[in-house]
């Protein structure tokens, strides 16, 4: 199995798959709404505006297994982001990134990359950064800041 081999919802309840982003670098941050880290959402923002026609995306996916940080639906969520942080990268619905019902999609990311962190999923925006090829070359931590990550970005789009 590959990251290209699975689907997730978008916030409008489509399904997509992984495959569609075959070939762009990737960045996969479980958010929240409502968390000491959602100010992150600039950061990536401006991330997604200055290398996103190079071919990088942001994938968000809002989890409220933390604390109960991403309170809502879909499209609050969505609203939330979109006027308090301009984002414009693609939202997906909300997901459990831990535990029996977590999407396969962390499933996965875990298991490539456990890291310093281990395999479980400490805290909202923990960050994914995803080759071209599919390989998931990092896992950063909510402390991580979205502009610490440019340089590797950089880096994997040449």
């Amino acid at each position: 199995m590959n990251i290209y081999d699975i689907k997730a919802k978008n916030s409008q309840g489509e399904e997509v798959s992984m495959s569609d982003y075959r070939g762009k670098v990737l960045l996969i941050v479980n958010t929240a709404t409502g968390c000491g880290f959602t100010p992150q959402y600039d950061g990536l923002q401006k991330l997604y505006e200055n290398y996103h026609d190079q071919g990088f995306e942001i994938l968000d996916f809002p989890s409220n297994q933390f604390a109960n940080q991403a309170p809502g639906t879909d499209s609050e969520i969505n609203s939330f982001c979109t006027i308090n942080f301009g984002t414009t990268f693609p939202r997906f619905s909300k997901i459990d990134v831990n535990g029996q019902n977590e999407a396969s999609l962390f499933t996965f990311l875990k298991k490539s990359k456990g890291g310093v962190l281990g395999s479980k999923i400490k805290w909202n925006f923990t960050k994914f950064l995803i080759d071209k090829d599919g390989e998931v070359v990092g896992r950063f931590g909510p402390a991580e800041k979205p502009e610490k990550l440019e340089s590797r970005i950089k880096e994997l789009l040449k």
